[in-house]
């Protein structure tokens, strides 16, 4: 499975690059602040959201520690999407976050 560091994808977002971020954490967690962009897709509910994730595009799979996100890119590289973990989840991410 692809790794990127929670400092190797903020650079990519400050270097303006257009990614695609999938939020994997419930809601509540979610509610706390998330990564500016990111999508919020609850790990239970990718299978029937298949559909909101663009298959010709590279994601950036994010839970709170990287579990749940890998679990994510797993699931969704046998699918046929091309994914990568941010290790170490938000518990890493040191930038800005939205509310």
């Amino acid at each position: 499975m692809k790794e990127i560091t929670a400092k190797d994808l903020a650079s990519k977002l400050k270097d303006s690059e257009n990614v695609s971020i999938i939020d994997v954490r419930e809601d509540e967690e979610v509610a706390q602040g998330k990564i500016p962009g990111a999508k919020h897709i609850p790990l239970g509910q990718i299978p029937e959201r298949l559909n909101e994730i663009d298959k010709e595009k590279h994601h950036f799979m994010v839970c709170r520690s990287g579990g749940r996100s890998g679990n994510a890119c797993s699931f969704l590289s046998e699918q046929g999407y091309d994914v990568t973990n941010m290790a170490g989840g938000m518990l890493d991410w040191e930038d800005k976050v939205e509310k």
